[in-house]
C-alpha cells in the first residue's frame, strides 16, 4: 500500500477554506496519511508559502509527531509542545504553531509537506524551517506534498 498524504478539509490544488486563514478563525486544517514506510520512527510537517513577496513564509513546523498518528486533527494548538510529544517550531511569524493563509494581494500557493523519518528529533521549539529541514537530512524515508491556494 502506497504512503499517501492528503486533507478533508480540500482538495489537492484546490482553495483552502477561509476559516483555516487569517479571515476566519487561522485554526489548522486536518490532515490525513495512510500506513507510513517501515522503520518510520515520526513525521514532520512543514507548511510554507513560496509566492509570498518577500521570499518563502513558513507558516507551520511541526515535528516528532508520534509514529502512531494517521494524522493531525483540526485546530491543532500553538502551544509549543504538544501532549503527544509532538514539538512545534517557529514560523515567519515568530511564533510556534500553526499560522495561516494572509496573502497581501493575489492567489497564492500553500504547500504541506508530509516526512515520514527514521528518527525522533532532538530539535527545540525555537527551531525553524532551516533547522528542520538540517536535522532531517539523511533520515527522511518518504516526503509527501499536498497543496492549497487562498486569495486575499
Amino acid at each position: 500500500m502506497a504512503f499517501e498524504f492528503s486533507s478533508p478539509a480540500f482538495g489537492n490544488g484546490e482553495p483552502i477554506p477561509p476559516v483555516y486563514s487569517c479571515k476566519g478563525r487561522d485554526v489548522s486544517p486536518a490532515l490525513t496519511w495512510t500506513e507510513p514506510p517501515a522503520g518510520t520512527q515520526s513525521f514532520a510537517l512543514i507548511m510554507d508559502d513560496p509566492d509570498a513577496p518577500m521570499g518563502t513564509w513558513v507558516h507551520w513546523v511541526i515535528f516528532n509527531i508520534p509514529t502512531s498518528a494517521r494524522g493531525l486533527p483540526e485546530g491543532v494548538p500553538t502551544d509549543p509542545e504538544l501532549g503527544d510529544g509532538s514539538r512545534q517550531g517557529i514560523t515567519s511569524a515568530r511564533t510556534n504553531g500553526y499560522h495561516g493563509p494572509c496573502p497581501p494581494s493575489g492567489v497564492h500557493r500553500y504547500f504541506f509537506k508530509l516526512y515520514a523519518l527514521d528518527t525522533t528529533l532532538s530539535l527545540p521549539t525555537s527551531a525553524g524551517k532551516q533547522d528542520l529541514l538540517q536535522a532531517m537530512e539523511g533520515h527522511i524515508l518518504a516526503n509527501l506534498e499536498w497543496m492549497g491556494t487562498f486569495a486575499h
